[in-house]
């Protein structure tokens, strides 16, 4: 799903006076909107890594040097 597709789905609590004062999410648009901002956040880290002019390994590479099965 799109922000805009999920933005859609959210519910607001209102006030007495139809203020709106709190909003209401499932746990299925929750978890949509966290992907988002770690993918956000992760394209961010590359563009800053791509900046400083940082080299990058291979995944497969990392994960020997830190001895991560997976």
């Amino acid at each position: 799903m799109q922000a805009k597709e999920l933005l859609q789905k959210v519910q607001f609590v209102v006030d007495a006076e139809g203020n709106k004062s709190a909003v209401q999410l499932s746990l299925e648009v929750w978890e949509e909107l966290l992907t988002i901002l770690e993918d956000l956040e992760d394209a961010e880290e590359i563009r800053l890594a791509r900046e400083n002019k940082e080299t990058a390994i291979p995944w497969e590479q990392a994960k020997a040097e830190l001895g991560i099965e997976v």
